[in-house]
């Protein structure tokens, strides 16, 4: 199997002003990441779809996406018109993150009055939006009457050829979602905990392998990681949460330590043991990320 490329992105979570925000997309462009990617939430910050729209007017070449839509919030049909209508405007650079939801969306739930249903339950729910969402983006016309969602004659528009093929991310940590991911996903996310060492996102990408039997898309999908810790630094929520040195001395693969030299090697290392190519860091890290990214760039 041939070594996949490395990919770099920003996990952006705030715009502190209309003017400042094309300028943060421009910058991050300018530096050289490959994408800017948005978490989505009700709770906290503004609405991801406008904000990628807006960054997607400001840029040229920078892939956009979202890290990722939370399954429950919207209806199948309107996420995929939404991603149609990002990756209009982007002209083709826009890539569809979508997951579950997990325990900390539950106040986002709760604003919008909805429980937050069993794992099961919610899976359940994203296996159908899923083949609705990848249907309608290739161009078809959706009818369905499935157990979660109904659809009459669902269209969007532009759609087929007029439209770039938009790439769909999973967010995936346990087996059901890993196996969704698996057979539907051109990157997967892999969720893994902050302490997971290099034994334990070895079973995860395993059972990513064993679930591609199934897969009917052409390559294998892409693996993804959010990096929690680039030497010292971390963001600053995580602050008074957790130790990058206890982190990094217990074989963590959510952080990178050393000289820049150091953790492009680590980097090259889990992308050679556990295929890993697609990196994200928070966008309090970039600038301490990006002396990594110059260094592993075009490899």
């Amino acid at each position: 199997m041939s070594t996949p490329p490395f990919r770099f992105g920003i996990v952006a979570t705030h715009a502190p002003t209309g003017t400042a925000w094309p300028d943060t997309a421009r910058h991050i462009e300018h530096l050289g990441y490959d994408t800017l990617v948005m978490p989505d939430s009700i709770a906290h910050g503004l609405s991801v779809v406008p904000l990628l729209a807006a960054a997607a007017t400001a840029t040229t070449h920078l892939h956009l996406g979202t890290y990722v839509l939370a399954n429950d919030f919207r209806h199948p049909v309107h996420v995929a018109r939404d991603a149609a209508t990002l990756s209009h405007l982007s002209g083709g650079r826009f890539e569809l993150g979508i997951g579950a939801g997990h325990g900390g969306t539950a106040p986002d739930n709760a604003m919008l009055g909805q429980p937050l249903d069993p794992a099961a339950v919610r899976v359940a729910r994203l296996t159908q939006s899923v083949d609705i969402i990848r249907r309608l983006l290739d161009g078809e016309t959706v009818t369905t009457h499935g157990p979660h969602y109904t659809t009459t004659d669902a269209t969007i528009t532009p759609h087929g050829p007029d439209l770039p093929r938009v790439p769909l991310l999973i967010g995936a940590g346990g087996p059901r979602m890993l196996t969704l991911a698996a057979q539907h996903a051109d990157t997967i996310a892999l969720g893994i905990p902050l302490d997971a060492d290099t034994t334990t996102a070895t079973r995860l990408v395993q059972h990513v392998h064993d679930a591609t039997t199934t897969r009917t898309l052409p390559r294998p999908p892409e693996l993804n990681i959010n990096l929690m810790a680039v030497g010292d630094a971390v963001p600053r929520y995580l602050a008074t949460t957790i130790d990058p040195t206890a982190l990094a001395a217990s074989g963590a693969v959510s952080v990178v330590t050393g000289s820049p030299a150091r953790m492009a090697d680590q980097l090259r290392e889990r992308r050679e043991r556990l295929g890993i190519s697609y990196v994200v860091v928070g966008q309090e890290l970039m600038e301490a990320f990006d002396p990594v990214r110059q260094i592993l760039a075009g490899e």
